[in-house]
């Protein structure tokens, strides 16, 4: 029975044909203001407008361009047309006449040199609507910001194939702002230079590309010293000439018929006939027109069309070959949908861009990048690099393409990828055997900055045992651990790379390599880390490798060490449960069974999150000396805490390794979905004797602690720590406690806090959404009938279908202590919205959450909102790639920022970049000065705009097209 509505509170949303206000986002915040002298401020602004002709958006972000901090701002500017305010939001906005003036909203009002806030406002208007020519802050004009040039890369197209020697015709346009001019075009594959024209029409023909795929851009440079690069273009180099057909994934409904198109790679010397069958697959798919097609030497790169039919019953797909004499055949996967599945095509179409090799979101050996740019600077620091969490969204990728499709193939394929690049292989970890449970690891407190970082180790504070190594063993027969390592240098950008049969860092001698980042205590950002490899045999680094940056002790051995991220190895095994379920549907669940026998054991080794960093004793932990330490499961809090690592010494005759859990446990971490398939679905049971019994307190101790930390308005608080500041320090008087662990609003990082984004949000409330879609649990519908209320209330949609979701939170007061049998209401826990995104994979996210809820509950509201982020996106941000939205990136001011290193401390980068205490994030990562972006970066660090970026996360266009599967599935 369908529960009574609820009352939404405050719910700005809309999906009639009526004006809705936006709220855009900050990237500064701060409370308190001073107005500051006129004189000293130096300014600039952008502009921005979502028109839909009888009202519009305005998006203005103000810089502050001077040396000197602006505390507090008034901006001014005049319309000339009859734009009418009609409200405003993150300042006070006002207009009298044509005269509009926003005051700065108290918690903007400082804007730090370099750095920049954005406030908007929504207005009407008939007529034109011409932008203002000027702005004012606090009196003082600001100097407008430089437009940079317009870039479009017209030759090659997207897609095309050319044979090994044969030229490649380059060609761009640009268009320089601002009475500039355009001095010269640079043409990039990815990010190696291939040459330069200074003179229009730009163009270079580029012969002996090698066999494979290539990412090409231009990059326009104007006479102002701006530049931009255009939207990269996929190529494919052939061995030989090649039958050419687009796009490789085609979705046809029932008693419907679809289409793709074929062509040949290179000029025949003769008529050449194209044979099209079908290969293998769907007997339901036949070829109905384009069967023979004929390519004379002078249409041989015209398209001519393969149209393929669909019987009226039947899911499933086929493979089609495109086939000539002497040509490489072109394959192309038509899969079978229903009738009224828009949502399974879209997925397809997606699944296609993001799988199509020459899009350049995968590395040859077949691993996702983080994304397909280079310079992108956000948890990994380069676009190259990639994750634990990419891996598992591969996973879920290829489990959704197996459900559309029935193929497992890929399914198996990605899982094979992720254990041979990213989980630790036996060489990688040689020295487990010498492993100690009843002691894992030296304590080693966790200091405030990283400048009071080497931390000493401390063998005098007592650590537990580890209640869970020998049954792992007893289980599985290796002494080795099976979890993925978090980070990757996929093109070995670094240079790590390997030192064969000295020190494994990945699983080749150049690359992919394993590397490490983050190791300096909750204030290290970023752009304060070190890189460095996971095997430190001191070649890179200073006397002692890397190890001294981090550690004090009195000497140092040559080391391996991994950390995991359990988020995404649950998101692994999540994946895996999909796969199974829809395998099993299908009548396929042979296919995948080996596959997901090992997620159970990956999940297994997963309960090593639950525990406490240094196995002592969860609850009331005060000091290091009197937390006492566990002994057994006592050590274990069953949350998803934020890492567990391991390690040990490179030389098997060294005898030592060690283990460790973590002490603190997000929000945003939590799976219950995956607690749930590991202790309650028979193929992803573990093998170990308490592994299942252990998932099974974990899930119900995680849905406690949603509940806990659900402040009054509905969104999810941070989390909990048992060491409180990282080394079992004395909370504040006062703390709640969970089952004894304190309350930490932002626990594990504070630069920026882990507590603000919003995607932890979506990506947290989307699996208890599929746990209660799956189960019905009745507390999981308590916490997320009050989530999407909330959500709900902050989300807009415009007339247009663009769309406003939360983006930065700011969190205030506390929950009540948490009593299992009569829980708090949290009533002073509260959450604001500081400011709002159209960011495309937080969006997908979010409508998977409200996708799964909807299904379950019944909410049609909900269900709404989902089809309406998925359409906005859709409709209005597409791309050649994908989906993607622009960014401006204020925070890359931070490319000069130091980089802390102890006073006489120096070394080397594999690149020869010195490292000591005058060293920057820039200075030891010089690399990033030969991509094709970096001018970009080179002109905001000298006073220009903040650079704006269109990234193409593999992430967030994974989450996309599983968000266009999922509501195909449930909602469609």
């Amino acid at each position: 029975m369908r529960p009574p509505p609820r009352r939404r509170r405050g719910v700005r949303r809309l999906l009639t044909a009526a004006a809705a206000a936006l709220a855009l986002p900050l990237t500064m915040l701060s409370s308190g203001s001073t107005p500051a002298q006129a004189a000293a401020v130096q300014c600039s602004v952008d502009y921005r407008t979502n028109d839909w002709g009888s009202g519009f958006t305005a998006d203005l972000t103000l810089t502050n361009r001077g040396s000197d901090v602006i505390d507090g701002w008034t901006l001014t500017y005049d319309y000339a047309g009859n734009q009418r305010l009609v409200n405003g939001w993150n300042g006070g906005w006002s207009q009298s006449g044509k005269t509009v003036t926003v005051k700065n909203a108290g918690h903007n009002g400082r804007i730090a040199a370099g750095g920049a806030v954005t406030t908007g406002a929504q207005f009407s208007y008939s007529g034109t609507n011409t932008a203002p020519s000027s702005f004012a802050v606090n009196g003082t004009t600001c100097a407008g910001a430089h437009q940079p040039p317009v870039t479009v890369l017209t030759s090659p197209e997207a897609g095309a194939v050319y044979t090994r020697g044969e030229t490649v015709p380059l060609a761009a346009t640009a268009a320089a702002a601002d009475g500039a001019t355009v001095t010269k075009v640079e043409f990039y594959d990815d990010t190696a230079l291939l040459g330069t024209d200074t003179s229009a029409p730009f163009t270079l023909s580029v012969a002996g590309l090698t066999v494979g795929s290539h990412s090409l851009t231009a990059k326009a440079h104007d006479s102002l010293g701006a530049s931009a690069s255009s939207t990269p273009v996929g190529i494919t180099v052939a061995s030989g000439p090649a039958v050419v057909a687009t796009p490789s994934q085609l979705g046809v409904r029932q008693g419907a018929s679809g289409t793709y198109e074929v062509k040949l790679s290179t000029r025949p010397s003769a008529n050449t006939t194209v044979t099209t069958t079908r290969a293998s697959g769907n007997s339901g798919l036949s070829v109905t027109a384009g069967a023979t097609l004929t390519f004379t030497p002078s249409n041989w790169d015209t398209a001519q069309r393969v149209t393929v039919a669909a019987d009226s019953s039947g899911t499933g797909s086929a493979v089609f070959e495109s086939s000539a004499p002497g040509h490489g055949k072109a394959a192309v996967t038509v899969t079978q949908l229903g009738a009224a599945k828009t949502y399974d095509a879209r997925f397809l179409e997606l699944y296609g861009e993001i799988t199509d090799p020459a899009n350049g979101y995968f590395s040859p050996e077949g691993i996702p990048y983080h994304s397909v740019e280079t310079l992108i600077v956000e948890a990994p620091d380069h676009g190259h690099e990639t994750t634990s969490e990419a891996y598992s969204y591969l996973l879920w990728l290829q489990a959704m393409y197996g459900k559309v499709t029935g193929d497992w193939s890929k399914f198996n394929g990605a899982w094979d990828i992720m254990e041979r690049y990213m989980i630790p292989t036996h060489a990688d970890q040689p020295t487990n055997s010498f492993y100690n449970a009843s002691k894992p690891a030296t304590y080693a407190p966790e200091l405030d900055t990283p400048a009071q970082y080497p931390a000493p180790l401390d063998t005098g504070v007592p650590v537990g045992p580890d209640p869970i190594a020998a049954e792992l063993r007893s289980a599985y027969g290796t002494d080795d651990v099976y979890g993925m390592h978090w980070l990757q240098d996929v093109d070995n950008t670094y240079g790590y790379g390997n030192e064969p049969g000295k020190c494994e860092a990945g699983p080749t001698a150049t690359g992919p390599s394993y590397i490490n980042t983050f190791q300096r205590g909750a204030q290290e950002s970023v752009w304060e880390t070190v890189p460095q490899p996971t095997c430190d045999a001191f070649k890179y680094g200073g006397r002692n490798g890397y190890l001294d940056l981090f550690t004090q002790d009195a000497s140092y051995a040559k080391q391996w060490k991994f950390t995991n991220a359990p988020d995404a190895d649950a998101r692994a095994v999540q994946a895996a449960y999909w796969a199974d379920l829809w395998a099993k549907e299908q009548g396929n669940g042979g296919d995948v069974s080996a596959t997901v026998a090992k997620a159970a054991k990956m999940g297994d080794y997963l309960r090593y999150s639950m525990y406490d960093k240094y196995f002592k004793k969860v609850g009331n932990c005060t000091s290091p000396s009197s937390c006492p330490a566990g002994t057994g499961k006592d050590a274990s809090h069953y949350l998803m805490s934020w890492y567990y690592a391991w390690g040990g010494a490179t030389d098997t005759s060294a005898g030592w390794a060690w283990r460790i859990g973590s002490s603190h446990a997000h929000g945003g971490y939590q799976n219950p979905l995956a607690a749930y398939a590991l202790s309650s679905h028979a193929a992803l049971k573990p093998k170990s004797a308490t592994g299942a019994q252990d998932w099974a307190k974990s899930l119900d101790r995680q849905v406690e602690f949603y509940r806990w930390l659900q402040s009054d308005e509905g969104a999810i608080a941070g989390g909990a720590t048992n060491s409180w500041a990282g080394r079992y320090a004395t909370p504040p008087a006062g703390t709640p406690t969970f089952y004894g662990m304190y309350y930490d609003e932002k626990p594990v990082y504070h630069d920026p806090p882990s507590n603000q984004w919003f995607g932890f949000q979506a990506w947290s409330m989307e699996r208890v959404a599929e746990y209660y879609q799956q189960t019905g649990d009745a507390d999981a519908k308590t916490v997320l009938d009050k989530w999407v209320d909330w959500a709900l209330s902050e989300t807009t949609v415009n007339p247009d279908g663009t769309f406003r979701v939360p983006s930065t939170l700011q969190w205030s007061g506390k929950p009540d202590t948490w009593n299992p049998s009569s829980p708090g209401a949290n009533g002073s826990l509260h959450v604001t919205v500081a400011d709002y995104t159209n960011d495309v994979g937080v969006a997908a996210a979010y409508a998977k959450t409200l996708t799964y809820y909807a299904d379950r509950s019944g909410d049609t509201e909900a269900a709404r909102t989902a089809k309406a982020l998925l359409d906005g996106m859709w409709d209005n941000h597409r791309d050649d790639l994908g989906i993607a939205v622009p960014e401006t990136r204020a925070d890359y001011h931070r490319f000069d920022d130091p980089v802390q290193v102890p006073s006489g401390w120096t070394g080397t980068m594999p690149n020869g970049d010195r490292i000591d205490s005058s060293s920057t994030f820039d200075s030891i990562r010089s690399f990033y000065e030969d991509d094709p972006a970096w001018s970009k970066i080179e002109s905001y660090l000298a006073g220009g705009a903040a650079p704006t970026f269109t990234y193409h996360r593999f992430w967030a266009q994974a989450d996309i097209a599983l968000a266009m599967g999922s509501y195909a599935e449930l909602l469609e």
